[in-house]
């Protein structure tokens, strides 16, 4: 009689949903330091303001250590600074840096719309930030506007597929987004903020570098009649 081979039943091999995203430990103190950097860029933490450990952990129900880490990094981003005798406090914007900031930005973008005509790079990806910046203004929804904004100028930099110049202006935008908020805290029209961009899109598929760039540049003169007094502190 022959022997008897038992043969192990195997299970079915698992398949990854490709619905379902991994679980990402993000460490607290990464996590605190985002909630922080987006209400300052978002402007509801003013320059000047005054940031104490032990009320932000109340406020944010967590201990006084991660607060102190994450303080810590957005000193080293540039977004918090130590006062003698006072503590840490939202760093403050002068007009120097205000100014410096609008020109270095339109450097930027002018230099990525000339890549972008020069590539023939398509740029419908621009037309729905631009629909949403129409649809922001027609809600008076600023913060959406301000999002929707950001999500052109980052996606104008993206297309014109330049590393370097995507890294430099990653570096710059959350003191561009912090003035954007300060700035349309105050009595601006949205409709006309939404609606200086779908034409620059329009010259970028014509492939007109100069009006392109003609356009890009009186986006950001639109900001010259901004008083940056309003926002910084002149006294530095």
């Amino acid at each position: 009689m022959g022997s008897l081979r038992m043969e192990r039943t195997r299970e079915p091999a698992a398949v990854a949903d490709p619905a379902l995203d991994p679980i990402e430990m993000t460490p607290l103190r990464v996590r605190v330091a985002e909630r922080l950097r987006a209400a300052i860029v978002t402007g509801k933490l003013r320059p000047g303001d005054a940031l104490t450990e032990t009320a932000l952990a109340a406020q944010l129900n967590v201990s006084r250590a991660p607060i102190r880490e994450a303080i810590q990094d957005l000193e080293n981003d540039g977004l918090v600074e130590t006062v003698a005798y006072r503590g840490k406090r939202v760093k403050p914007l002068t007009v120097r840096e205000v100014l410096e900031i609008r020109e270095m930005r339109q450097h930027f973008e002018v230099m990525a719309v000339r890549r972008i005509v020069d590539h023939g790079t398509s740029v419908e990806a621009l037309r729905g930030p631009c629909e949403a910046m129409d649809e922001a203004a027609a809600a008076g929804d600023r913060e959406a506007l301000i999002a929707a904004d950001e999500a052109f100028h980052r996606t104008l930099i993206r297309l014109s597929d330049h590393d370097l110049l995507a890294q430099l202006w990653a570096g710059l935008y959350p003191r561009i987004h912090q003035i954007m908020s300060l700035r349309n805290d105050q009595d601006v029209d949205l409709a006309d903020i939404a609606g200086t961009h779908p034409p620059i899109v329009d010259a970028l598929q014509s492939g007109d570098v100069t009006c392109a760039v003609r356009l890009v540049s009186e986006h950001f003169d639109a900001l010259a009649d901004f008083d940056p007094t309003s926002i910084a502190d002149p006294a530095e």
